[in-house]
């Protein structure tokens, strides 16, 4: 490490300036700073030593001098007393960051500085650093806090522009941004090129609209326009890509953008080798911006000012604000009205404070990315709030001020900012529209009015929240007879298993069946019934329910007449239900019937030598009774994990109470269980590895109209057994609700297989002319999937062709001529008959073929198999 001179800087000679220079270019933070102002703080800094423990100024005293962090660390501690006896360490200041920015108003200091051991200061006089901060505002508020640090809020009427902050972006994006760029200058290098816009010429620049049309032309991955904006933004926000004038947001027009690396003048072309390096890794590179891009345009997005929003922006805000944590209680208008005054701040560096205690309490925050610290004078930090949590509120309800401090907790956090008048607006709104039933002070039922009434005139109400019990009653009481489809009840019974089981909603329909009104309790039960079908077996409670009903119903049809049209349904209800009570999930799986939590399967159980043993459990068996199963089955006392192993050779553990273990599988995934000490020799079975030759000569003399027929069929069977609640254990989790998704699972596992079919047997067709062939096959079996409206293996194929391994087969893509195109384009054309496929004498063999599709589910191996069939080009 190089010692500075303490000489002072009127007595520096030019070998000390390059001493100190060299010591400022070791802290990273100074290698963003460019050289003019590096020269100007060695010719004007002072250098300090500060031992463990010394206090550098206290709060309240007045600024003299700026200081930035060489080496060691000091902590910030704040005050509520003249004293300091309660003073409180709210965050530490590490290497490369700086403070005593007051000295630029004349306020007093904010925090007293403590060094937290040996530590090395740069200090720069008031006077000096003011002519620094004119000169080079944007540089060094790199290193601040907010107010005069990078603060990007879009609080601003000017928050679409962009603060020229120097940043270092991540390797990952730095790359990405230079494959692009290659891949243009490969394909398309007219893009990038000198051009004049009024009278002014600028460099090597692209224009917006151009980079969205030519990303989009790139891969499937790319769905929209604006999910193009996204990726191209995320470049953006990391200064891969940059607005030559400094302009925030990227925007589908005609504005130019430069590449990072176009920058300086007179930039080398990329070499031939570092073309097709490119060429080789742009499909990864736009998978990876396509999973960026869609944070990246909604970051772009907040930081508009509400009047400058569209209404495709607020849907995005809004779609957003469903997913978090924070306003899950809030209503879907309430959700709205905030997309549209909602604000977008972010903080670069940890221990910036938000807030102080104290203070007027003037917004509503909302953690998009990162955490923070709450902290209270005397007690320190109390809590640390994390993404999706909410703080700042009780200051706007009660109008008091800060009940406490909020200091960041790590750099880069992002937030969701509503002020104050926005807040007391929404809230006021939100009163004027809202009902509240109390018992005993407490609410037990919260209803929103509808903005729409209904074709009576009456004020219609939606649920907010509360008691299951009150929920219930509320939708008897207000359920009309005269219609069948009510949107609000069939969505009550629909999703009532989240809030309320049906041990619970059972009861209380006989309640009010025997209380109130009968006739109402009995056409809720039919809706109930007719919504969980067989699912209703799997429960006792519900049939016993049923069976009360029953039971109750023709005495009670005696006497009100209104009941007697019900009795056939219940009674049909009540039939059905006692049929197929024993069932083999063996069975249903052979007949494509839906699988039920009760049914019973095979499964073969793996060990680390390859042998393996058959255990039957019931569907939703969790891993522990699958490991208790095994445990029994092989007689060991020995304590096995469950292990999923896929073909490439990737060990997940599952879970004790994992639920429904067979249906979690990949495509060629084997459950092992083993002892812990054997898990790290578990080795894929020879059969994982998939198919090792094509099956083109099988299905090349089907006809492609057949198997998209054959195709259609077998997804509409798998499809038709999926229940929709098992779309509600899929996204609350299956494991809170004890039950199966397998038959989702299925559905989505045919998707995946009918994708890796395509990449497989292209893999392992090793002659070009045969290859050519294969994909005018597929594109041909996709545009028939198209036609017969199965768009579930239609983005199967088109996903699979878009692969790394098959899109990167240049060779053979050149050689798709057009007359595939127009073949395409008459199939679309058609209009859609399922009897226009009519049986053909090899139907049996095709609906074979289709429902037992042998794939590699191994991506290493089949990108290893695609440089087989094309090498990187020499």
């Amino acid at each position: 490490m190089v010692a500075l001179p303490l000489r002072r800087p009127s007595e520096r000679s030019g070998e000390d300036v390059d001493i100190i220079l060299t010591r400022l270019r070791e802290v990273k933070a100074f290698q963003r700073f460019p050289p003019p102002l590096l020269l100007q703080i060695c010719a004007c800094a002072f250098y300090e030593c500060l031992e463990k423990g010394i206090t550098l100024f206290r709060q309240g005293d007045i600024g003299t001098s700026w200081y930035a962090v060489l080496s060691g660390s000091l902590d910030v501690k704040v005050s509520e007393t003249a004293n300091h006896q309660d003073a409180v360490t709210i965050c530490t200041l590490g290497i490369g960051t700086a403070f005593g920015e007051s000295i630029l108003d004349n306020t007093p200091r904010h925090a007293t500085i403590v060094s937290r051991e040996t530590s090395e200061l740069l200090r720069i006089e008031q006077r000096e650093f003011k002519t620094l901060w004119e000169k080079y505002r944007q540089s060094l508020a790199a290193l601040l806090a907010p107010p005069y640090g990078a603060m990007e809020s879009g609080s601003n009427n000017d928050s679409d522009r962009c603060p020229c902050v120097l940043q270092i972006p991540s390797e990952k994006l730095q790359r990405a941004g230079k494959v692009l760029r290659n891949a243009i200058l490969s394909r398309a290098p007219h893009m990038i090129r000198d051009r004049k816009y009024h009278l002014k010429t600028y460099r090597q620049c692209c224009v917006g609209t151009e980079l969205v049309d030519w990303l989009v032309l790139q891969s499937a991955c790319v769905l929209t326009r604006s999910h193009a904006v996204g990726m191209w933004q995320a470049l953006l926000e990391e200064g891969v890509l940059n607005h030559v004038d400094q302009e925030l947001g990227f925007y589908d027009k005609y504005l130019f953008y430069r590449f990072l690396d176009d920058e300086e003048e007179d930039t080398p072309l990329p070499s031939e080798e570092e073309k097709r390096e490119s060429e080789e890794e742009l499909p990864e590179t736009i998978l990876f911006l396509a999973q960026i891009g869609p944070d990246a345009l909604l970051r772009m997005i907040l930081r508009k000012s509400p009047g400058q929003r569209t209404g495709d922006d607020l849907e995005i805000i809004y779609d957003e604000l469903l997913h978090i944590k924070a306003l899950a209680h809030l209503s879907n208008t309430v959700k709205r009205e905030l997309a549209s005054v909602v604000i977008f701040e972010s903080h670069a560096k940890a221990g910036t404070v938000l807030f102080n205690q104290g203070e007027e309490g003037t917004s509503w925050y909302i953690i998009l990315k990162g955490s923070v610290n709450v902290v209270i004078y005397g007690k320190g930090v109390v809590c640390t709030l994390h993404e999706g949590d909410d703080f700042g509120k009780l200051a706007l309800v009660t109008d008091s001020p800060r009940a406490a401090s909020i200091v960041l907790r790590e750099d880069n956090c992002h937030f969701l900012r509503v002020d104050k008048e926005d807040f007391n607006r929404i809230l006021r709104d939100v009163e004027a529209n809202t009902v509240r039933l109390k018992e005993h002070d407490h609410p037990v039922l919260v209803l929103e009015k509808s903005p729409r009434a209904s074709t009576l005139g009456n004020i219609k109400y939606t649920v907010i929240s509360g008691t299951p019990e009150k929920i219930l009653e509320h939708f008897l009481e207000t359920m009309r007879m005269d219609i069948h489809h009510n949107p609000a009840v069939d969505d009550f019974v629909l999703m009532h298993c989240v809030f309320m089981p049906n041990s619970q909603l059972c009861p209380l329909l006989l309640l009010e069946y025997a209380l109130n009104s009968k006739r109402r309790a009995l056409i809720m039960t039919l809706r109930w019934a007719n919504t969980h079908t067989y699912l209703i077996q799997e429960e006792p409670a519900a049939i016993f329910f049923l069976e009360e009903l029953y039971g109750s119903l023709p005495n009670d049809s005696r006497m009100l007449r209104a009941l007697k049209d019900l009795v056939p349904d219940l009674e049909k209800v009540v039939k059905l239900h006692y049929l197929d009570a024993f069932s083999n999930g063996e069975e249903r799986l052979q007949k494509k019937q839906p699988i039920r939590n009760q049914d019973d399967i095979l499964l073969k159980v793996y060990c680390s030598d390859h042998t393996y043993t058959t255990i039957r459990i019931p569907v939703a068996a969790t891993g522990r009774e699958v490991i208790s199963a095994v445990t029994d089955k092989l007689g060991t006392t020995d304590e096995l994990l469950l292990v999923h192993l896929s073909s490439a050779g990737e060990k997940q553990i599952l879970k004790p109470n994992d639920v429904s273990v067979f249906s979690t599988l990949s495509i060629n995934g084997r459950l092992f269980a083993c002892p812990r000490e054997q898990l790290n020799s578990l080795t894929p079975l020879p059969d994982q590895e998939g198919p090792t030759a094509g099956s083109m000569s099988t299905f090349e003399l089907m006809s492609s109209k057949d198997l998209a027929y054959q195709m259609t069929m077998f997804d509409w069977e798998l499809f038709s057994c999926v229940h929709e609640h098992e779309l509600l254990y899929h996204t609350f989790g299956r494991q809170s609700f004890k039950r199966t998704t397998a038959n989702l699972d299925l559905f989505l596992r045919r998707f995946n297989q009918v994708q890796l079919w395509v990449v497989t047997e292209v893999c392992l067709c090793g002659q070009l002319s045969k290859r050519v062939q294969l994909l005018k096959k597929f594109i041909k079996i996709a545009a028939h999937c198209r036609e017969f409206k199965n768009l579930n293996s239609f983005f199967a194929i088109i996903m699979g062709m878009s692969n790394p391994a098959v899109s990167r087969l240049s060779q053979t893509w050149e050689r798709i001529i057009a007359n595939t195109i127009r073949q395409v384009r008459h199939c679309r054309s058609q209009p859609f008959n399922p009897d226009i496929c009519q049986p053909n004498k090899n139907q049996a063999e095709v609906r074979g073929y289709v429902r037992k599709l042998c794939v590699i589910d191994n991506q290493r191996a089949l990108t290893q198999l695609s440089y087989r069939l094309e090498p990187r080009r020499t």
